[in-house]
């Protein structure tokens, strides 16, 4: 990540928007935002596969879910935070993942600028990647701070995504189940 690149940016901004950048309790604001980009996109130098390569033999071929697993992220379009739930369910076929390594994995893509329906993507082929289960299904409610505080300005709408893979695709009831597992 490049720290002086981001400083400038922030200076440029907070010109722009007419600020003076050199005001006593602006002038350290320029590095405050390049650390916590550090932080909210540290998403892009890890591998959020990693998190799943370490598994156990389960001779279970039932559901396993993890649900409510909180997230924050930052909406490509506006570079505003959108945040909310993962709920991940999948069926193993042999070996099963330590169960903060979904966290986990929600996480590293959770720091990267992007769109809900992707991220959703994203963690559901990871799963299905790595695990090699029979089946995963994932969804994410989350709010938009764009929808909220911004155009529309309709604060407290969820917006819903879901991916379905493997046997959950063609069964109509793992997915009911999955869903009223998850509380919905």
């Amino acid at each position: 990540m490049d720290h002086e690149k981001i400083r400038q940016a922030v200076q440029l901004f907070l010109e722009g928007i007419g600020e003076d950048p050199t005001r006593e309790g602006l002038q350290d604001t320029p590095k405050r935002i390049a650390d916590m980009c550090e932080e909210i996109f540290g998403g892009y130098t890890q591998d959020a596969g990693e998190h799943l390569l370490r598994t156990f033999s389960s001779d279970t071929g039932e559901m396993v879910v993890e649900r409510d697993i909180p997230f924050y992220s930052v909406c490509e379009h506006h570079l505003l935070p959108f945040f909310g739930k993962v709920h991940i369910g999948y069926i193993p076929d042999g070996k099963v993942v330590g169960l903060s390594k979904l966290a986990r994995t929600v996480e590293v893509y959770a720091r990267r600028a992007q769109i809900q329906e992707q991220l959703t993507g994203q963690i559901a082929e990871a799963v299905m990647k790595e695990l090699k289960p029979k089946g995963v299904m994932v969804m994410i409610e989350a709010e938009h701070l764009c929808m909220s505080m911004r155009g529309i300005k309709k604060p407290g709408t969820q917006t819903a995504t879901y991916s379905v893979q493997g046997v959950f695709k063609e069964d109509s009831n793992r997915q009911q189940m999955f869903m009223k597992l998850i509380g919905r």
